[in-house]
């Protein structure tokens, strides 16, 4: 699986957690809110703005008894300074018809001036992908959706040679030998509904933690030096017991990084080969729905050279770290590019 022992994974020394984490949670929220996590945030205007997931309608005592949640919807938070939040009376984002059963897992970018949000969509025939533009980030256009099964889509903030490009997740069961054994992929479309020209971006075997699935995370940010791409990574242990709400939970997730050419996207120019993130907080590791979980959705560079990384803790809440993006690119760069598959 991996040649770094599980009890050492550690954060990079170069991240730093927020002191006053998690920043968001569901004690801020005006309406029914259980879990408040995997949260899209931009610059917007003369501040920031976050969409999160916000799930409802079930406590922890009530899920050990069987219950489950009512729902879930997303919504809408501001903030000044990207750390003190004031969320929005009301949920801004719902997709509700006889397939679709809910609407998660908000990622948000900026392209020319014009705002998007990528989703996931649990439909009765398949787990969708979805993207929406928006002018004010209450009212929302729909404007592509795909085949099952794919998700954790992520936009690039800015046309490359003319097209748009998006890193996504296609879940391929059968063709992976019948287990979690996902990727990352990237594609491009000339306007964001027809989307073509996909390939494998980086594999499972490119984390060397992880045994299970990566993906996108954040939003890829630009730097000087190439594109910045955050990611989730999986290690998977069926020996694991109850970690938080589940009475089973094998699974930890650790945030990962890696670096793209800036012209020539679908080039790794370097994995890092150790987790950036991995669950050591105790709102990441003692308590939340499912602990051991730390999964990265919104990444902001600073004018300083200091990136605002924000990440779901435990499914529950979300955090915020902070790193200097040289740092980053760095231990990207020592990583080296993309392995060779070894084929047995």
């Amino acid at each position: 699986m991996t040649d770094i022992p599980n009890d050492e994974l550690r954060s990079l020394p170069c991240v730093t957690r927020w002191p006053g984490n998690p920043v968001l949670t569901a004690s801020q929220v005006p309406y029914d809110s259980a879990l408040v996590f995997n949260a899209g945030v931009i610059r917007w205007r003369d501040g920031y703005a976050v969409a999160f997931r916000n799930d409802y309608g079930c406590t922890e005592a009530e899920w050990a008894e069987g219950k489950r949640f009512r729902g879930t919807n997303i919504g809408l938070a501001f903030s000044r300074d990207g750390i003190n939040w004031k969320v929005e009376d009301e949920p801004v984002f719902h997709m509700e018809d006889a397939e679709i059963q809910r609407v998660y897992d908000p990622r948000l970018t900026v392209i020319g001036g014009e705002a998007f949000m990528t989703f996931a969509v649990d439909t009765h025939h398949g787990l969708r992908g979805g993207i929406a533009r928006t002018d004010d980030l209450v009212h929302y256009e729909v404007v592509s959706m795909s085949v099952p099964d794919n998700r954790n889509m992520v936009l690039f903030p800015e046309k490359i040679n003319g097209m748009y490009l998006r890193l996504e997740r296609p879940m391929p069961v059968y063709s992976r030998g019948g287990k979690d054994r996902f990727d990352i992929w990237i594609s491009e479309s000339p306007d964001l509904v027809y989307w073509g020209r996909s390939e494998l971006l980086a594999g499972v075997e490119d984390f060397p933690w992880a045994n299970d699935k990566i993906g996108p995370g954040a939003p890829p940010v630009k730097t000087d030096r190439g594109w910045l791409v955050f990611t989730h990574a999986v290690d998977r242990d069926d020996s694991r017991g109850k970690h938080g709400w589940e009475n089973k939970w094998p699974k930890r997730y650790c945030a990962g990084v890696m670096l793209l050419d800036l012209k020539d996207p679908r080039r790794v120019l370097g994995v890092c080969r150790r987790p950036l993130i991995a669950p050591e907080a105790p709102y990441e590791t003692e308590y939340g729905f499912r602990t051991n979980t730390v999964f990265p959705t919104a990444a902001i560079l600073e004018d300083e050279g200091t990136v605002k990384i924000y990440y779901g803790a435990a499914d529950t809440s979300v955090a915020l770290a902070t790193a200097r993006a040289e740092d980053l690119i760095q231990a990207c760069l020592e990583g080296g590019p993309r392995k060779p598959v070894q084929l047995p």
